[in-house]
Order: C-alpha cells, then sequence, then structure tokens
C-alpha cells in the first residue's frame, strides 16, 4: 500500500536525526497480472461466436481455441458502435471475424467499409483485467494504414454504472487520421465533463502508452512521457480494460471502400496495492 506521511509527521520523525523530509511521494506498487506478445497466430474469421457471458471473466469467443480463447474477448458481431449509438450519418457495428487476426508477433486490426452500408468495428478485450479496482494499462500500437472516418478509445469503462455515471479513462484516443490524446471522465458529472490532454502525437509511428490509474489520481503517458495528470472525481469502481476502435466521431465518414489498420505489438496490465 502506497503510504503519504505529512509534513507534520515527517518532521517529527526526521528533525531528531537532523534529515530533511523527502518531497517525492512513495513509488506505487504494481503487481503485473497479464501480459500477451502475440506469440499465438490467429487466422482472419476465427474471432466468431462471442456473445457469450459478455463484459465477464467467463465471456468467450468459440472460434478461438487455446490460449487465446482462455484470455480474450470481442465484442460480439452485431453490436453498435459509438457513432451508431449516436445516430451518426456513417457509424459502425461490431464484426470480429473479419477485422481480428493475429500474426508475426502483433494483433491486427483492420476495420473497413464496403461499397455501402455501415463501418465493421472491432473491440477486444484482455479478460484477466476485467472488473479490476485500479491499475496500469501499457500497450505498444501504431496505425500502419490511416484512412478518414477511423478511430480508438482504448479505455477503462465500469462494469457497472451505478456510483460511477459518466465514469471511463481513455488512451489513446481520436480519430486516426489526427492526433493521440488522453481524456478523464469525472465521476458523475453532468454534461461528461472531463480532462483531456492532446499529446500532438500522430498515429503512424510505434507509440508505446500507459494508463496510471489509482485513489484521486489517474496519469497518463505516451512513450515514457508524462501527458497528462487528472485528480478530478476519479472513477473509483471496478473498471475493464477495453480495446475499442470504431468509427469516427469528428463529423468525418470513412469513404465507401476504404479500410485502415491498426497493428499491437504487445499488451500489458498491473493490479495496484
Amino acid at each position: 500500500m502506497r503510504r503519504i506521511l505529512t509534513t507534520a509527521a515527517l518532521a517529527a520523525g526526521l528533525l531528531l536525526v537532523g534529515l530533511t523530509a523527502p518531497t517525492a511521494e512513495a513509488a506505487p506498487t504494481w503487481h503485473l497480472r497479464y501480459a500477451d506478445g502475440f506469440n499465438t497466430a490467429v487466422a482472419k474469421g476465427r474471432f466468431t461466436d462471442c456473445d457469450h457471458n459478455h463484459d465477464t471473466k467467463a465471456a468467450y469467443c468459440s472460434g478461438l481455441s487455446g490460449s487465446v480463447r482462455a484470455a480474450w474477448w470481442a465484442y460480439p458481431k452485431g453490436w453498435p458502435d459509438t457513432a451508431t449509438q449516436w445516430h451518426y450519418p456513417v457509424g459502425g457495428y461490431y464484426d470480429p471475424a473479419t477485422t481480428l487476426w493475429i500474426s508475426g508477433g502483433q494483433l491486427h486490426i483492420r476495420m473497413w467499409r464496403g461499397a455501402s452500408g455501415p463501418v465493421h468495428s472491432a473491440t477486444v478485450v484482455p479478460k484477466a483485467l476485467i472488473g479490476q479496482r485500479y491499475g496500469r494499462y501499457e500497450e505498444r500500437f501504431r496505425v500502419s494504414k490511416v484512412a478518414v472516418g477511423y478511430k480508438s478509445a482504448h479505455l477503462l469503462w465500469p462494469v457497472d454504472d451505478a456510483g460511477c455515471r459518466n465514469c471511463e479513462i481513455d488512451l489513446p484516443e481520436l480519430e486516426w487520421n489526427g492526433t493521440i490524446a488522453g481524456f478523464a471522465h469525472h465521476k458523475n458529472s453532468i454534461g461528461g465533463d472531463q480532462d483531456g490532454y492532446d499529446t500532438g502525437k500522430t498515429w503512424g509511428a510505434w507509440r508505446t502508452s500507459v494508463i496510471e490509474w489509482r485513489p484521486g489520481d489517474i496519469r497518463f503517458y505516451l512513450d515514457g512521457k508524462l501527458v497528462g495528470h487528472s485528480t478530478t472525481a476519479v472513477p473509483d469502481k471496478p473498471m475493464s480494460w477495453d480495446i475499442q476502435n470504431e468509427s469516427a466521431l469528428n463529423g468525418d465518414k470513412a469513404a465507401p471502400n476504404t479500410s485502415a489498420q491498426m497493428d499491437i505489438e504487445y499488451v500489458r496490465g498491473w493490479s495496484w496495492s
């Protein structure tokens, strides 16, 4: 457990030996819960039949097998993405069978739109990190094919929003043809009040993002640099890490017969004590 002493307490214990009270807080203790370097290949078309026990650690995609089935779940085919729920002109529906596969030590996420109709979106969820209260979440990613109309919101989302209305923590987020940002949505806020941090970094290069979430404190890192720090109405309920990719929300529309692709080299998750 992290322990922070007040100035008075430090002085009482340290002046006797002529020491100066330290100004830095004690480092948090992280315990690695899950890591995946995507060394088990999975062909496109195997992330199927995922509508089982969704949003729980018992969720699964029956088209997967072995260690991948045990470790990963995907939003089922036909679930609407955010743009569709908000009635945007071009939205998407999740379609894991046509958008997800693992090869060459990477998870590949290729969203696409046909000659007409919706975007085919994709979200994957590491099951070991479902329903965790506080933690550290790291991934290495790039968008290897950029196109207008596609975005990410890799987020922490409450397993139950009772008492945690509007709770959400995002990094990386925003449209793939723009820059990467992080967002800390304030617990029980009205109108979705949030802290936002635009990193100014684009999606096309390899990036490493980290979310650190602990009591009263959210920190966002990109490529080893602190890019955001929020202490306002920090969520305190169990949340899950949803690696969510979907239709754009900034007014851009995915053109017919286009696609865009993200590659993820690894993910890691820690619990906090």
